[in-house]
């Protein structure tokens, strides 16, 4: 089992492409972990972000990759879902989408990269989006 967080962004894209092509490499099942607040998204951006997972699944399946989706609501936040998942499903590998930082920012890794490669009880693949030319 894979673990991917799903986030609507370019990292976050990458972190769920790189996510299936090696749930496929592997031959293992991927779960992608929506961290939802309660209230947090209207009902135009939650139906936008069902159909995008709805078609990251169908593409997943089509490569013979098994989806699951769980869209967390009760929990803390994208790092504690991820490693609370994790730990529930026995994941081999999480994987996480990181942004390019600036020099200084290099400095320190984003907080919830930084406690999901401390607190993971699996390995961790981080990937960075393609840089543009």
């Amino acid at each position: 089992m894979i673990v991917v967080g799903y986030l609507a962004t370019r990292e976050g894209r990458q972190g769920i492409a790189s996510a299936v092509d090696e749930a496929a490499r592997r031959k293992t099942a991927l779960t992608i972990v929506v961290s939802e607040k309660a209230a947090g998204l209207t009902d135009e951006a939650r139906t936008e972000r069902d159909s995008e997972l709805e078609v990251i699944s169908s593409d997943a399946t089509r490569r013979g990759v098994e989806v699951d989706v769980q869209v967390l609501s009760q929990r803390h936040d994208v790092a504690e879902d991820l490693v609370a998942v994790a730990q529930e499903t026995n994941a081999e590998l999480i994987v996480i989408g990181l942004r390019r930082r600036s020099p200084v920012g290099k400095l320190i890794l984003g907080s919830n990269a930084q406690r999901i490669l401390l607190d993971a009880p699996c390995p961790v693949l981080a990937v960075k989006t393609e840089r543009a030319r």
